[in-house]
């Protein structure tokens, strides 16, 4: 057997497709569960009432968040047309079985909600999870705003300048100011900072954008999943449930696997368009044990594009330094008295949140995949759905307090130590693990021992 075989094979044995052989032992797919990967809408990780007390003596002074835009319409309708043209030709030749027949208007349906909302913009989907996690924040930290409104403190909004960025910026502040109406006049419009917010696609990461259009090691392994036997072998699973046996026959491999992945993006942009289209399910159309293959192909591309990638090479996570020190430079600049803000709101993509997650060692965003052991389900615990979800969000929270210092066995007042929590999709997250919060199992960091941990002087 070629190498290429081989590994070709040792995917589809780990990756988690359609075939028995795919799935580690033990683990069945439960019913309804699904795979959206990044499309995931979102969910809040973790209830208020189950966090951590905040620290005796201290009090927030400060929050930042970088969030993902919220869910959205699709770029294009480029999927939904090629699924119809294949169905279209079906229905001629008489070729559709009972679910075929069902399809087509499902599609139909799903484009005119896109098309309604603009093609890539904001769903009312993603406007409520704007407006909803706002209204979250303010009720976990309801002082800090108060003290915001008291010291007439700026809340700084700043976007990658793209329409759904900006769309989200609004839908967050519109939550905010509606939680707590007396931040209206302190909400700042939004701001356009490409270089912060869409650094992938800015000249000075020209070498990024040459590594995911040209690099060879990138375009092999993501050749070598793609066609692993279980891609296949789950394209005609999905098809051969709405054309008949004969008209399944006709159509060439590509042609099965093409439509298929089609199908599972229309599936996983479904949800995202719920509000305009409440009515199109396609989950019936992809069975869970398929979709969760075609999940598969969708993370490995975003994992080795945006992700850990290979280990040994950075290119993909360097370039959102420039996000890491923007958050350290706004709780370091508060914390020296030099700003006079209450807030920070960033609001980006997945191609920056992906990168961020790495740097900060979020949990399942920090393990990259040996060149020679391609990305697999089995073998990585990096998921699209956990990484990157639509609305993801980072946000951390700058609390000020004593500082006790003990001077001949008494204990003195020391100035004001400044602590750190981080959450990560609302859910209280350790910082990486050569971070020692301040006590075993606290969430609460000292922001000397953050700049430390992170190299910062």
């Amino acid at each position: 057997m070629t190498a290429l075989v081989l590994a070709a094979a040792a995917v589809t044995a780990a990756g988690g497709g359609g075939s028995a052989a795919a799935h580690a032992p033990g683990r069945s797919l439960a019913s309804g569960e699904h795979f959206y990967t990044t499309k995931t809408t979102y969910a809040p990780q973790q209830d208020v009432r189950d966090y951590e007390a905040v620290p005796a003596s201290f009090t927030p002074v400060f929050t930042e968040s970088v969030s993902r835009h919220g869910s959205r319409a699709m770029s294009d309708s480029e999927d939904g047309d090629a699924v119809l043209a294949v169905l279209r030709d079906a229905e001629g030749k008489g070729a559709l079985t009972r679910l075929g027949a069902r399809l087509g208007p499902q599609v139909e349906s799903l484009l005119a909600a896109a098309s309604s909302v603009g093609y890539g913009e904001l769903s009312g989907r993603g406007v409520r999870e704007q407006r909803q996690t706002a209204e979250r924040m303010e009720r976990r930290l309801p002082s800090l705003f108060r003290a915001i409104v008291a010291a007439q403190e700026p809340v700084e909004v700043k976007t990658s300048g793209v329409a759904r960025a900006t769309a989200s910026a609004n839908a967050f502040t519109g939550g905010l100011t509606a939680a707590e109406p007396k931040l209206t006049d302190l909400v700042q419009a939004p701001v356009t900072d490409k270089n912060l917010l869409y650094f992938h696609k800015q000249p000075q990461n020209a070498g990024y954008q040459e590594y995911v259009a040209n690099d060879p090691d990138l375009a092999a392994v993501l050749a070598r999943i793609d066609g692993a036997p279980d891609t296949a072998r789950n394209a005609k699973d999905v098809v051969s449930r709405l054309f008949t046996s004969d008209y399944v026959a006709a159509m060439t491999a590509e042609g099965r696997v093409a439509f298929a992945r089609s199908l599972y993006e229309l599936y996983a942009a479904a949800p995202d368009l719920r509000v305009e289209a409440p009515d199109v399910d396609l989950d019936v159309f992809v069975p869970a044990r398929n979709a969760r293959w075609f999940s598969y192909l969708d993370d490995a591309e975003e994992f080795y594009e945006k992700g850990p990638s290979f280990s040994g090479r950075t290119i993909t996570y360097d370039m959102a330094n420039v996000l890491l020190d923007d958050l350290f430079d706004q709780v370091e600049a508060k914390a020296a008295g030099a700003s006079a803000k209450g807030a920070a709101l960033r609001f980006t993509h997945a191609e920056e949140i992906m990168p961020l997650a790495v740097l900060l060692g979020l949990p399942g965003s920090t393990e990259s995949a040996d060149p020679d052991h391609p990305y697999t389900y089995q073998n990585n615990a990096w998921r699209g759905a956990q990484v990157a979800p639509m609305a993801a969000n980072v946000q951390w929270d700058l609390f000020a307090g004593p500082r006790h210092a003990v001077k001949n066995g008494k204990q003195t007042s020391g100035g004001t130590r400044y602590l750190v929590r981080m959450l990560y999709n609302e859910k209280e997250t350790a910082f990486k693990s050569s971070c020692e919060p301040i006590t075993r199992g606290s969430h609460f960091y000292d922001l000397d021992e953050l700049r430390s941990c992170f190299g910062r002087s």
